[in-house]
């Protein structure tokens, strides 16, 4: 038996707890034909990361679910890893080269390449050594990376399979584009900011009646490469113009006026420029109405100029333009000006003509670079792409068919959504860190080949010069994998692949629904035809105290790695966990984290006290008499047992914790703790052993329903338990048994403990002092509760003489009265308190139980909260308004006994 010290401080436990489970292996998953598997891959952190409040959730959320299989019995596998974040990361490496004054094409590609490695091998693993602070126990013997070996055989395995099914091909079509990063980016690296702006109103003269159209645009500069004009064509107003054109100020050429429902009748003046290659929804007005593609800005932000329209004609001429390839325009007196310069311009000249007719202001939301902070430019590029509308049935079906669910349930909207409205994928990157595309370009005859690995010839000519394609592969191209390439995938027989996969169950934001779950699905279907998991665990955002985000511009980031060194890991995974519920975002604040704190600390105070109280050996198992507290205390605890289980089954990770705390906090600190010294210190020794026999038995349980919660405290208590094993992450989670069941004591001895609690309460308030005896009436339809708790009542509600019966026949006016909903105490100690003070408490008690009811009462009567809570949530708050109307009625007669 070990002894604990005086006080728990977790910077001396947590880090050598952490090496005692990595040199023991305890996080390691085999593969047992005898065990059942379970499987978590971790969301793959960015290279570049370091550990937020988001990741702690997220990463907790994780740890406790693999904690709780690993000692259910199952073979649990957490896969961590790290991706390697293309844009973020070489955006890092080009800064800190460019301090040394050097660009990537100085160094050229291999030597940026080189640089790049290095610095994922020096910086890269910094939030792996992160996320061990925190506690996870990742099974860090398989930990991946997205650009290794055998992610990347995985990569190109599939970029040639979707090749060679015609899913994936090569266009021009409208993208996100950066013009600072030099690439195309995915719709979850455009941030939307809010800035100032305004509506621009401009005229655009009808060729054929003569007549100014007024049409309002926020981009004005976008005008030189307008293809058309749209109204809706059900607009009364403009009936007369079907068929006409306008011409477009500046350039004077004419464009046509197109009849489509992109026009809102109901929005300004109903009409529209229509700009294809620089606006996504114009571009699909253009694709509508087979309009031409007009381009008009570079790659880097400028206006095109003749050099560019030139280069544009030579590809035509040469015939090497694909069939799409955009017109380029020469923007004449515009050329090389960046869009902001552009604008003024383009704005002093409208002006001049008379083609502007009101400046409005405006806010609106911009859309930004996340790395670069850049204003995202749409453009018409020739990228790679992949068609998903095949690949997108198969996800909608496998959640419909129930093959792959959410938690909470209503998240499948979302998903539906993006699917059911899900446009091809632009997969390629013009950056060099990341997984080049494994396309091959004949220098001679222009025929590409996909490949795995350089061709000796071309398929076609029979040429050997080739090259590579320059660009990357989108990072989510290879993160959509992650589920199965990770675990051996392509070869099918992989050990790994053929026990793991597919996973069990995925747990990410809200955030990223479309952008990686809605991926790893149709891969996983597509390549393995399996859903790479059957659950989608859902969790919300950390805001802070205030309700709002965190956020580097608030200043209210709070970081993880500051709190455990304050803290410890324990109280900070407990507190985002608390009261957390699916889908829903919490709120983190230092006071949460010093009520954990506190929890940890009553944990470990008791704790010392069971071990202090053991004399020599100790007996394994339970006496075989109970005490009445005794039975209380187990059936008690074996209730815990069978709700928290099913809370971690349902997912409701934050119940459970709640109800772990209430039974450790409650029911066995303040009360069994208090309860069994009356034996521990008694002369009946018999009876001490068995007390002391309960108390590390429940010590031990309850433990163990915490570990998975508070991983570190849990563990140095557990091996500190004579009897125990070596770990408790080892040791077998605790069950339901029916010889612990007795339902009968437990709800009498709770009853019994919530009236003492009353009458203590009542007593303090009161300034009674606590020696001081009195006389106990005891009104209650469950008299045999009470009568077996005489000896408690006694010590622990200081009271001289009990009398229990079913109704009060004395003077209520002489006694203050104690109401909970099982029983009412009438006590005469009128001599010692003011009436009015009395009848004071029970009118504030009152308002009090009145304020819990409309509480509950307004919950009940939300539909909202009746459809998004889970069942046993909702039932509780129908227990809570009972108890609280019940409560209400004691209260209303003790104040009508006193008059």
């Amino acid at each position: 038996m070990r002894e604990l010290d005086k006080q728990y401080d977790p910077s001396q436990v947590e880090d050598s707890t952490y090496r005692f489970w990595l040199e023991h292996k305890y996080f390691h998953a085999e593969r047992d034909p005898e065990k059942r598997p379970y499987t978590i891959v971790i969301p793959p952190p960015n290279i570049t990361g370091q550990l937020h409040m988001g990741h702690a959730m997220d990463e907790t959320l994780q740890d406790i679910l693999i904690r709780t299989k690993r000692m259910q019995g199952y073979s649990a596998l957490w896969l961590p890893g790290t991706d390697h974040a293309s844009i973020a990361t070489e955006a890092k490496i080009v800064a800190a080269m460019r301090e040394e004054g050097l660009t990537k094409e100085s160094l050229g590609r291999d030597g940026f390449l080189e640089r790049a490695w290095a610095w994922k091998e020096k910086y890269g693993g910094r939030i792996v050594e992160q996320l061990k602070k925190l506690g996870s126990s990742c099974d860090w013997d398989r930990e991946r990376f997205t650009m290794d070996e055998g992610c990347s055989e995985a990569v190109k395995e599939v970029f040639i399979r979707l090749h060679d099914k015609g899913l994936i091909y090569r266009g021009n079509r409208l993208v996100n584009w950066c013009p600072c990063c030099m690439t195309s980016i995915s719709d979850a690296e455009v941030e939307y900011e809010e800035q100032e702006g305004s509506f621009w109103h401009l005229l655009y003269t009808v060729k054929e009646t003569g007549e100014q159209l007024e049409l309002a645009t926020t981009r004005p500069e976008t005008m030189l490469g307008d293809t058309a004009v749209a109204i809706n064509g059900a607009d009364p107003r403009y009936q007369h113009l079907h068929g006409c054109h306008v011409i477009l100020p500046l350039l004077n050429k004419e464009i046509p006026i197109v009849c489509d429902d992109h026009a809102d009748m109901e929005k300004g003046t109903g009409v529209v420029k229509i700009t294809p290659a620089h606006d996504p929804n114009d571009y699909e007005v253009g694709k509508r109405h087979g309009l031409p593609l007009v381009r008009v800005f570079t790659y880097d932000g400028r206006m095109t100029g003749p050099a560019d329209k030139a280069a544009a004609d030579e590809l035509i001429a040469g015939g090497r333009a694909a069939a799409d390839e955009p017109e380029v325009l020469d923007c004449g007196k515009y050329a090389g000006m960046t869009a902001k310069e552009a604008r003024k311009a383009i704005l002093a000249d409208l002006s001049a003509g008379g083609y502007l007719k009101e400046t409005e202001p405006l806010r609106h939301d911009v859309g930004t670079c996340y790395r670069c902070h850049t204003t995202v430019e749409p453009m018409i590029s020739k990228q790679w792409f992949v068609k998903m509308e095949p690949l997108a049935k198969p996800a909608i079906e496998a959640c419909r068919s129930g093959k792959l669910k959410f938690v909470p349930e209503r998240f499948d909207k979302t998903y539906y959504h993006w699917l059911e409205n899900i446009k091809d994928w632009c997969i390629s990157r013009q950056l060099w860190w990341g997984h080049r595309i494994p396309v091959y370009y004949c220098d001679e005859c222009g025929e590409y080949v996909t490949a795995k690995a350089m061709p000796d010839k071309c398929p076609k000519c029979g040429c050997t010069h080739l090259h590579q394609d320059e660009d990357t592969l989108d990072t989510w191209f290879s993160s959509a994998l992650w589920p199965f390439s990770t675990l051996g995938w392509p070869d099918t027989e992989a050990a790994d692949f053929k026990y793991f996969y597919p996973t069990n169950t995925l747990v990410t934001g809200y955030d990223i629904i479309f952008f990686w779950v809605v991926r790893m699905v149709f891969s996983g279907l597509e390549h393995t035809g399996e859903t790479p998991f059957d659950t989608v665990l859902i969790h919300g955002l950390v805001r802070d105290a205030q309700g709002r985000k965190m956020s580097k511009s608030l200043g209210n980031g709070i970081d993880p790695l500051e709190v455990i060194a304050q803290y410890g890991a324990d109280a900070l995974r407990f507190t985002l966990v608390t009261g957390s519920t699916p889908g829903n975002d919490t709120r983190y604040s230092e006071e949460k984290v010093k009520a954990s704190r506190n929890f940890a600390n009553k944990l470990w105070n008791a704790a010392r006290f069971v071990l202090m109280n053991l004399k020599g050996e100790l007996e394994p198992g339970l006496p075989e008499e109970l005490d009445l507290s005794d039975r209380w205390v187990l059936s008690s605890l074996n209730t815990l047992v069978k709700e928290v289980t099913d809370n971690i089954e349902k997912f409701e990770l934050g119940l459970a914790a709640q109800k772990i705390y209430d039974f450790i906090w409650d029911v066995y600190c303040d009360w069994y703790i208090e309860i069994a010294k009356l034996r521990l210190y008694g002369e009946d020794e018999e009876q001490a052993r068995s007390a002391r026999r309960v108390l590390v038995y429940v010590l031990r349980e309850a433990l163990k329903l915490l570990h998975p919660f508070m991983p570190f405290i849990t563990e140095e208590i557990y091996r500190a338990l004579p009897g125990s094993g070596e770990s408790i992450m080892i040791s077998a989670w605790p069950v339901w048994r029916e010889e612990l069941c007795f339902p009968q004591d437990e709800e009498g001895f709770t009853n019994l403990v919530a009236l003492i609690k009353a009458v203590r309460a009542v007593r303090a308030e009161m300034g009674v002092h606590p020696a001081k005896k009195t006389r106990i009436f005891i009104q209650t339809d469950s008299p045999a509760d009470f009568e077996t708790g005489r000896a408690y009542l006694e010590k622990f509600a200081a009271a001289s003489e009990i009398e229990i019966g079913s109704a009060f026949s004395g003077d209520a006016s002489g006694s203050v009265q104690v109401a909970t909903d099982k029983a009412r105490a009438f006590i005469p100690m009128m001599e010692l308190v003011d009436r009015e003070k009395e009848l004071a408490r029970l009118e504030k008690e009152l308002a009090g139980c009145e304020k819990e009811i409309a509480s509950a009462s307004g919950k009940l009567n939300n539909q909202g909260f009746i459809a998004k809570a889970p069942a046993q949530v909702v039932e509780n708050v129908r227990a809570q308004l009972a108890r609280a109307e019940d409560k209400k009625a004691h209260i209303q007669a003790a104040i009508q006994a006193l008059g």
